[in-house]
């Protein structure tokens, strides 16, 4: 993703010595890729039963290493120099201490790192795509600096890295309650989901009145219109301005949204969709409630915006979950339920802030992503969603499951994984499972009709109507589009109908029963200020308030236990 904030940052005052050089050209390329023999070894592990640790997943990690003359070791390891964006500084003193230092690459087209001993001395050597040479020393203090100041990212290097320090996440009341039960009460996960069986089914169903009116709406000519019965005008609920719906929205049309150009925003009810839709097999009859529940739905036009993933300070996180009981002895399925020496918090790189245009979250915790009923609990140790950041592997991607991925060109996707793509692998930049898809090729998924089956969760009473949220692909010529929907009330059969009225090519489940686990935010610049405007009014009460009271956007500048997608405006 091409920036240029790296340089526009301010340098901060660096304990290190820094020296910029001209370009050396045999060290331009920093880090490079290790033999295909050895790939081809750590791929056997990387697809064994247990790799064991959270190395064993990166098949083209690579590493320079120099001793200094009084015997530290320095050792630079980039977790994958396809992507060039996440390093692991280790520090090896005399006397058998190590220190280890998750940086990341502030701009990953633009710095290549790589350790030098040009200066005389092993130094930290950043070269940019002019030739221009930053040589520093970080652990003669800047590091322990980073350390100290607490912030998610802290710059070294001349804001040419970030230190990643580990920070506790904001977690609001109601998920701190949920922790609290599921982590030390026994039976704790049926008590929680008897909270939500009582308070959440239908808590956040709203439905909006239809007006009277001659006055004909249009929609925005590329995406036209969704297949509906019937296109009253509604006035929802919805947390943005909208150009052209002053008198209200008509159902199934699209609007953009005004100062965000790119990003569209329709609304609608399952109730309105058109028979031609219902009349393909492959979902469940809707209810009342869920048929007159209103859908919000969002749509980004990507060839505007770069999409991004990042995983929260504690979800989903690396262990078991509780429901599979087919499993190993391991911590985890990967064989490890820690991220060591790697540091996941939950927040944007500052060097994305000023580009960044909106977020939502992303899909379930480790313990609800994995089957406890149905075949897939039987095999794959219960199919647990994989997930993959900055080329990293956390947690590996199995087949069969629904992914929204992203690869080294820019270009996001959304399919079922199979075996056959660990050939994309090499090119994978991030990557987020969850569960199985509700549409695919324009129809609903095989498994949408059976809760087991697809592991949808609901109530403790099974009830799959509760408020959800997820997201689609729809190709239109060459334009590829992102919808993210919000359903106040539905089931799965109402989400798959919904995105199967708005022809999307392939549609997933992201997370469902709060306004926290649907967040999703739009963000409007002006100067050094970011407003951010929520979907629905709700969840802005997520977003943390600062010293003077006013609320600090979520994932954005407050770190987050919940992992999130984000979206940028392409340079």
């Amino acid at each position: 993703m091409p920036r240029v904030a790296s340089r526009r940052l301010p340098p901060v005052a660096a304990v290190s010595a820094l020296a910029v050089l001209a370009a050396a050209p045999a060290l331009s390329e920093g880090i490079g890729l290790p033999p295909d023999d050895t790939v081809s070894a750590r791929m056997e592990v990387f697809n064994s039963q247990v790799p064991g640790s959270v190395y064993a997943l990166q098949p083209w990690l690579n590493a320079q290493e120099l001793t200094a003359a009084d015997g530290t070791v320095y050792r630079l390891t980039s977790l994958n120099p396809h992507v060039n964006s996440w390093f692991v500084l280790d520090v090896d003193t005399p006397d058998g201490r190590r220190t280890s230092y998750h940086l990341e690459n502030a701009d990953r087209e633009i710095w290549q790192a790589s350790l030098s001993e040009e200066g005389g001395a092993p130094a930290l050597r950043i070269e940019d795509d002019l030739g221009d040479v930053i040589l520093c020393t970080p652990w003669d203090g800047e590091l322990a600096e980073a350390q100290a100041t607490g912030l998610p990212y802290a710059p070294v290097c001349e804001w040419s890295m970030f230190l990643r320090n580990p920070v506790q996440g904001n977690r609001t009341t109601r998920e701190a309650v949920s922790d609290f039960l599921r982590d030390n009460i026994v039976f704790g996960d049926s008590l929680v989901n008897l909270i939500k069986g009582a308070f959440y089914e239908d808590a956040f169903m709203v439905s909006s009145e239809e007006l009277e009116t001659e006055a004909e709406v249009s929609g925005v000519e590329l995406l036209g219109t969704a297949l509906l019965s019937r296109t009253p005008v509604m006035r929802p609920a919805m947390g943005f301005d909208l150009i052209g719906a002053e008198a209200g929205m008509q159902a199934g049309s699209w609007y953009e949204v005004d100062g965000a150009p790119g990003i569209f925003a329709s609304v609608m009810q399952p109730g309105m969709i058109a028979q031609s839709v219902f009349d393909v097999q492959g979902a469940n009859w809707l209810d009342g409630v869920e048929s007159g529940a209103d859908v919000y739905l969002v749509a980004f036009d990507m060839s505007q915006f770069e999409l991004g993933y990042e995983l929260g300070t504690d979800h989903p996180n690396l262990g078991w979950s509780s429901r599979p009981s087919h499993r190993h002895r391991a911590a985890g399925p990967d064989g490890f339920s820690r991220p060591d020496p790697l540091v996941l918090n939950g927040t944007l790189s500052p060097s994305l802030v000023e580009d960044v245009a909106a977020t939502f979250t992303g899909g379930f915790k480790r313990d609800h992503g994995a089957w406890r009923f149905g075949d897939y609990a039987t095999f794959n140790y219960g199919h647990h969603y994989g997930f993959v950041q900055q080329g990293v592997t956390l947690s590996r991607l199995w087949p069969n499951l629904a992914t929204l991925y992203v690869t080294l060109d820019g270009e996001v996707r959304m399919e079922t994984w199979t075996e056959a793509h660990q050939q994309v692998l090499p090119d994978l930049v991030m990557a987020r499972q969850n569960g199985v898809p509700l549409i695919i090729d324009g129809v609903p998924g095989d498994r949408v009709t059976s809760w087991g089956g697809g592991n949808w969760s609901g109530s403790a009473e099974a009830n799959l109507r509760t408020l959800r949220a997820g997201a689609c692909m729809r190709t239109i010529g060459d334009r590829p589009f992102l919808i993210y929907a919000y359903f106040s009330s539905g089931t799965p059969s109402a989400m798959a109908r919904t995105f199967q009225a708005y022809e999307c090519d392939y549609a997933m489940l992201l997370d469902m029963n709060s306004q926290e686990l649907t967040y999703m935010a739009l963000y409007l610049h002006e100067g050094d200020e970011i407003e951010a405007r929520h979907l629905v009014s709700g969840m802005a009460d997520v977003d943390v308030r600062g010293s003077r009271g006013t609320r600090i956007p979520r994932f954005v500048s407050a770190p987050d236990n919940r992992d999130f997608f984000y979206l940028v405006r392409r340079n």
